[in-house]
């Protein structure tokens, strides 16, 4: 079988030190912050010229966390439940023949003169902190945008539910990340096929830990801690 080797060019810093809260598209919380950093070998100011004239950029990363042996044909898309089977080419799933992931995120800056620098800051990413980048892309309007294009069993975007968070508890968290958490858990952050409204769920986001339970179309937050 043929095959390549890809560099690794960069990684990301993002809130997400584990899957669970990950939002399961780019886009969906256009509040959530992150940086691209570079490898050494690839911290050139040069490669990022021009950059600043783009609004959006496509990421290709590795699934780290979702590396198999074996392939699959077919997976249970969490959209449809987690009850159906879809070929792996028509979805999203990370578990695939090669695990990589395509994002689509808004370019806030480049920090050219950040220690680790030149490094990309980045609104609205889908990745856990650390994942691998093989590539950074322009995103182009007029070749990458297709409003009127079929969707297929994802044409719809996901519904969200309704955030109830007590103003003592968000209070902990720091005034620049609480839109972006709010967002996070707007989206429901547990898996589909759960919907246990005694069971009290856990999640780690940028330096806290987030308790919540959720029934009903409503996710109310139990407490915040700093993790």
């Amino acid at each position: 079988m043929e095959q390549h080797t890809l560099k690794v060019i960069a990684h990301i810093q993002s809130d997400f030190k584990t899957k669970f809260g990950v939002p399961r598209q780019s886009g969906l919380v256009p509040e959530l912050t992150g940086r691209v950093v570079f490898e050494p070998e690839y911290r050139n100011a040069d490669a990022l010229r021009g950059i600043e004239g783009f609004d959006r950029l496509w990421l290709i990363w590795q699934f780290s966390e979702s590396v198999l042996d074996e392939w699959r044909p077919t997976v249970r898309p969490p959209r449809l439940g987690g009850n159906a089977r879809m070929g792996v080419f028509a979805t999203r799933s990370p578990f695939r023949p090669n695990p990589l992931g395509l994002s689509c995120v808004a370019l806030d800056a480049v920090e050219w003169n950040a220690s680790d620098g030149p490094a990309l800051r980045i609104r609205g990413a889908d990745l856990m902190d650390g994942t691998p980048i093989y590539d950074v892309k322009p995103y182009v309007p007029y070749a990458d945008a297709f409003p009127d294009a079929r969707g297929g069993f994802a044409a719809a975007p996901p519904e969200t539910v309704t955030v109830e968070c007590p103003p003592e508890l968000l209070a902990r968290v720091d005034e620049s990340r609480r839109d972006a958490l709010l967002g996070v858990l707007a989206h429901d952050p547990r898996p589909r096929y759960q919907d246990d409204p005694a069971r009290e769920y856990g999640m780690a986001f940028g330096g806290y830990e987030v308790r919540f339970r959720a029934a009903d179309g409503v996710l109310t937050v139990t407490d915040i801690t700093k993790s």
